[in-house]
């Protein structure tokens, strides 16, 4: 009986760790809209980085180049959000490319990234959770906005190499 009472206050302390390891692991938004400033900022960072020469550079035929890479991550912003974040479509920023400047791409950068903070702000606590088809699985639009934010992080990395292999030094990190 004494084991069996020292195996249940393991257990006991074990639920109460993970339940408040989860519970604490949650982001609010006010604290992703923050963080996503910051992801602003260095995503900005790493386009004013490149000069004007390096912005068609890509590394190989079939890559996107480094002005398609900035362009995609606003664009994958813009499309999830009004996809699965309930973001309205008349408001949404848009961007042709072709012909387009870097101020130009800069200015809509800072719109997509302005209309995916809105749009997550306006969720309720029970949109945030709901449960809903995401991309052939499901999700809760707290992992939607995760995904938003892996992805821009996945292609500012593939730009930062970008900006490396034209010799050009990255900027510094941006996080909190």
């Amino acid at each position: 009986m004494k084991s069996f009472s020292k195996l249940f206050g393991v257990l006991v302390m074990l639920f109460s760790f993970l339940a408040v390891g989860t519970l604490q692991a949650q982001t609010t938004v006010e604290e992703f809209v923050a963080k996503w400033g910051n992801g602003e900022k260095f995503t900005l960072d790493v386009l004013n980085a490149m000069p004007d020469s390096g912005m068609d550079y890509k590394p190989a035929d079939e890559s996107m180049s480094f002005k398609e890479q900035l362009h995609h991550i606003g664009g994958g912003i813009v499309g999830i959000s009004q996809g699965f974040l309930n973001g309205d479509e008349a408001s949404a920023p848009k961007l042709d490319l072709e012909g387009a400047s870097k101020e130009d791409l800069a200015k809509y950068l800072s719109d997509a990234y302005a209309y995916g903070k809105a749009t997550v702000a306006a969720l309720s606590e029970e949109e945030l959770a709901e449960v809903i088809p995401v991309f052939g699985t499901e999700a809760s639009r707290r992992q939607v906005i995760a995904l938003i934010d892996d992805h821009c992080t996945h292609h500012r990395g593939v730009a930062v190499a970008y900006l490396r292999a034209n010799g050009v030094k990255p900027p510094s990190f941006v996080g909190f």
